[in-house]
């Protein structure tokens, strides 16, 4: 047996917002949704794992640790784009050798965005 990579992850959203988490995934960060007849969850492709999203009736805001990081190509225009939608951004915690920022999805999930920056030396 070897595990060799993350098939999928899933994360709950206040159910009836289903809106504005179509919003964020697909149109802002741009992920395919799938169309899967799975009770009102949401399906969205990354590479080639799955970010579920599922409504919850008895949601709870996630704890602060957690967070879903995307490793992205052209990190300025997704910035840009977050920053056009009032998205408030954070961008207080360098990362050695990435740009990165992080902004909370409708839900209040923490997503990070990074991308590898060849002129920071990680050493």
């Amino acid at each position: 047996m070897g595990i060799h990579s993350i098939n999928h992850v899933q994360l709950a959203f206040p159910a009836g917002e289903e809106a504005e988490v179509r919003r964020f995934y697909g149109t802002l960060v741009g992920l395919t949704e799938l169309n899967y007849s799975s009770g009102g969850a949401l399906h969205f492709v990354a590479g080639s794992q799955r970010i579920d999203l599922v409504p919850s009736a008895q949601w709870q805001p996630p704890p602060a640790a957690s967070v879903l990081a995307f490793e992205v190509q052209n990190l300025p225009r997704l910035r840009s784009q977050m920053i056009a939608a009032n998205l408030p951004i954070e961008e207080r915690q360098p990362l050695p050798g990435y740009l990165r920022f992080r902004v909370l999805d409708p839900a209040g999930n923490l997503i990070e965005f990074i991308e590898p920056d060849p002129s920071q030396s990680t050493v």
